[in-house]
């Protein structure tokens, strides 16, 4: 991840992430679109897409999309754009075709 300034290299098992930007709004399985702002019953997990690691992340790789809870994560604004930065046992799930040789017998 650089900036068009200065590079940005991630530390320890830090692990970068970019806001879904259509996150805001969901489709209900009949098509009933809901903002952003409706409020839900349980905390909502977030799928966003891996931009930088640090050296000691071990099951995350650049590219990869994770899961997480963005409630209690920290915001950071790189060049105009927006950013998670939070530590990888922060991260219940990863999704990339690589992790198909695992065979966790679930499919997203």
């Amino acid at each position: 991840m650089t900036s068009s300034k200065t590079p940005i290299k991630m530390l320890h098992d830090r692990v970068l992430v970019e806001l879904d930007r259509d996150a805001g709004e969901r489709r209900s399985t009949g098509g009933i679109v809901i903002p952003a702002t409706a409020a839900m019953g349980a905390r909502r997990l977030t799928w966003s897409r891996v931009i930088a690691v640090g050296p000691h992340a071990r099951a995350i790789e650049v590219g990869d999309r994770v899961l997480f809870d963005a409630e209690d994560k920290a915001e950071v604004e790189v060049a105009g754009e927006v950013y998670i930065v939070m530590r990888e046992r922060d991260v219940h799930a990863v999704a990339a075709d690589r992790v198909a040789d695992d065979s966790t017998g679930l499919y997203l």
